[in-house]
């Protein structure tokens, strides 16, 4: 999350966008995804923050160094920053020069920018640029995974999958355009509709041809082709956890997921594909030399944006914490901190403004920028030394407790508490909350370490269990032991096995 002393408000005028009820597929998250979603001002703004994108599938290789380094700029940028890890990188940039050498025509090998995000995604963008996360290097297990997604993402662009979706899209926009002119209205939406659907089917066989190319390359470079599978396995599981956790992943950042999704028919295709270039065990998977590449990457959140313990979050350079109610699940978004207690009856969201200093906080907090006040709730308040208001507010079934603080003359931090229920309990746990909102001293900033990938040899007695009780995680730690191993749900350990766990 990154918080700054600069707001999400506009030079020379306030913004007040309105907090919203948005509905989620019918969810009880409706909360969950308007503080998500509604766009609030930010935690941080470091220069200009670019604006959430979908990342490209693939371009055209002929693309000029100024635009291609600009886009590299931007989508670095996009996901924090690039990530220096010697080892890993020199690992992964091995695996690229053995998928070069062993395609049809051998080309130039890309070479790997690591993202320091814990998202989960990887893209490739020409002439020769690989991206990965940090998360998908910690999700994947061994070689063979890794440069399945890898030949994947270049395969899109071998394959020259972004111009036949932008023909496909011209195409689409020109029958359209000459139904709505030769037919009546209600035959030219038909027309636009079916053309869009058949754009959609396009993109999935983009997806599966892609899958079917990689898979190919990285066998003809040694790799284990069943990797595939593997991968595509994991990133569903993580799908679903992620959506158990907050109900919705990191908006402002794509994960893979939301441009490549992971579906039964990808799984079921990529082991068709893998069959037919022989049976498993072929090729070379590498696990021990993978795990010993990223053995002590960063896992999660960047310390310097603030880092979660539990319902605990910590900002180490902005100087604050807080104590989420007990059962939330906090997310550190790069617009704010956002939490949902379990079944989704209750949400939280923290973020930041500029305010001037002459500014009222009860005017503020009346201003508009919530729909529903009640304005007879409106008071003033201190916390923890720091002036503060509060109010409510009523939208639908929903209830909004609502808390100001004035952290430094211009900065304001604004915590919003919903719930279904408006009740004594609910007020003291919003109490509690704001209360727990304080400023940290120097040395309890310089407490706060980073998580890490910590590689660990399975022994005679070890199990699932033991192994998940030594992962420093803020929530469900057998969960994530599970996933970032591979590991199924009844699954057991090998002894002499090498495993990640997360430590401080």
């Amino acid at each position: 999350m990154r918080f700054s002393k600069r707001s999400g408000l506009r030079q020379g005028r306030q913004e007040h966008p309105r907090l919203r009820l948005w509905p989620v597929a019918g969810l009880v998250l409706v909360p969950v995804a308007a503080l998500f979603l509604a766009d609030c001002s930010s935690i941080e703004v470091q220069g200009t923050k670019p604006a959430p994108v979908d990342i490209p599938a693939a371009a055209p290789k002929t693309v000029g160094i100024d635009a291609a380094n600009a886009e590299h700029k931007r989508m670095v940028s996009l996901f924090g920053g690039e990530y220096h890890d010697a080892k890993a990188e020199r690992y992964l940039n091995d695996i690229l020069v053995k998928l070069a050498n062993a395609g049809d025509r051998p080309s130039e090998p890309y070479r790997v920018t690591i993202l320091n995000s814990p998202v989960v995604n990887a893209f490739a963008l020409p002439p020769n640029n690989l991206y990965a996360t940090r998360g998908l290097l910690a999700l994947a297990n061994d070689a063979s995974e890794i440069a399945a997604v890898m030949a994947h993402e270049i395969a899109h662009i071998t394959a020259r999958h972004a111009m036949q979706r932008a023909e496909q899209e011209k195409r689409a926009a020109v029958i359209s355009q000459a139904a709505s002119v030769i037919q009546s209205r209600q035959k030219g939406e038909e027309v636009e509709a079916s053309a869009k659907q058949s754009f959609a089917s396009f993109s999935r066989q983009q997806e599966l041809d892609a899958d079917e190319i990689g898979i190919k390359d990285m066998a003809r470079a040694g790799f284990d082709p069943y990797g595939a599978t593997r991968f595509l396995v994991s990133l569903g599981r993580w799908s679903t956890f992620r959506a158990s956790l907050v109900g919705q992943s990191n908006a402002d950042k794509p994960d893979l997921l939301a441009t490549h999704p992971s579906t039964p028919e990808r799984v079921a295709q990529a082991t068709i594909v893998a069959r037919q270039i022989g049976a498993p065990g072929i090729g070379t998977a590498d696990r021990a030399g993978y795990l010993a590449a990223i053995d002590g990457l960063l896992f999660g959140d960047d310390p310097s944006e603030g880092s979660i313990r539990g319902r605990r979050f910590v900002h180490p350079r902005l100087g604050f914490t807080f104590v989420a109610p007990d059962g939330f699940v906090l997310e550190n978004s790069a617009q704010a901190i956002l939490g949902v207690k379990g079944g989704g009856n209750e949400a939280l969201r923290l973020d930041s403004i500029h305010l001037a200093q002459s500014t009222s906080l009860e005017s503020y907090i009346a201003s508009g920028w919530v729909d529903g006040l009640i304005q007879s709730s409106v008071a003033s308040t201190e916390i923890n030394t720091m002036k503060a208001a509060t109010a409510t507010a009523r939208a639908g079934e929903w209830n909004f407790l609502l808390a100001v603080i004035r952290f430094d003359p211009s900065e304001v931090y604004r915590l919003i508490f919903a719930v279904r229920s408006l009740n004594d309990d609910a007020e003291a746990r919003f109490q509690a909350l704001i209360n727990s909102f304080r400023r940290i001293a120097p040395d309890e900033a310089s407490a706060v370490h980073p998580l890490r990938l910590t590689m660990i040899v399975a022994k005679d007695g070890d199990s699932v269990e033991t192994l998940a009780s030594r992962m420093v995680v803020p929530d469900r730690p057998l969960d994530y032991f599970l996933l970032l191993n591979g590991i199924e749900r009844n699954g057991s350990l090998r002894s002499g096995e090498t495993y990640k766990i997360v430590t401080e």
